[in-house]
C-alpha cells in the first residue's frame, strides 16, 4: 500500500494522460486527463466493481450513464459522480475540446451488494 505524495503536472498536450496507475503507486486509485474532439465519444464501457469521478475542465457535451441511457449535460466547471457497476459513456457535443479528469477507486464487493 502506498504511503508517498505524488504531485502530478498535467500537460496541454491534446492526448490522453495517464496521471495514476493504480499499485504500488496507489492503493488502487487510477487516474488520467481524458481530452476528446469535438464529435468524438470515449465509448460505452461499464465501472464493474469500481466508483468514479469525473471533473470536467474544459468543453462541453453529454454524459449517457446507466441501462436507459440518461443523458446528463456536461463541461466546463461540473462534476460527475458514477457508481459501481454503471454503464457509461462521455460524448462531445460541442465545437471545442472537451477535456476532464476521472478518478477510479475499487471497491470492496460485499459494500456494494448492500445498495443493490
Amino acid at each position: 500500500m502506498s504511503r508517498n505524495v505524488l504531485v502530478i503536472n498535467l500537460n496541454r498536450e491534446p492526448e490522453f494522460q495517464p496521471l495514476l496507475e493504480g499499485p504500488p503507486k496507489t492503493c488502487g486509485m487510477r487516474s488520467g486527463r481524458v481530452f476528446l474532439k469535438p464529435g468524438q465519444s470515449i465509448g460505452l464501457h461499464s465501472t464493474h466493481a469500481h466508483e468514479e469521478i469525473l471533473v470536467f475542465l474544459a468543453g462541453s457535451g453529454h454524459a449517457v450513464i446507466g441501462p436507459n441511457e440518461t443523458s446528463y449535460e456536461i463541461g466546463a466547471g461540473k462534476v460527475i459522480y458514477i457508481p459501481p457497476h454503471t454503464i457509461h459513456n462521455m460524448k462531445n457535443t460541442g465545437t471545442e475540446p472537451l477535456e476532464y479528469i476521472f478518478c477510479v477507486a475499487p471497491i470492496h464487493e460485499n459494500e456494494d451488494k448492500k445498495h443493490e
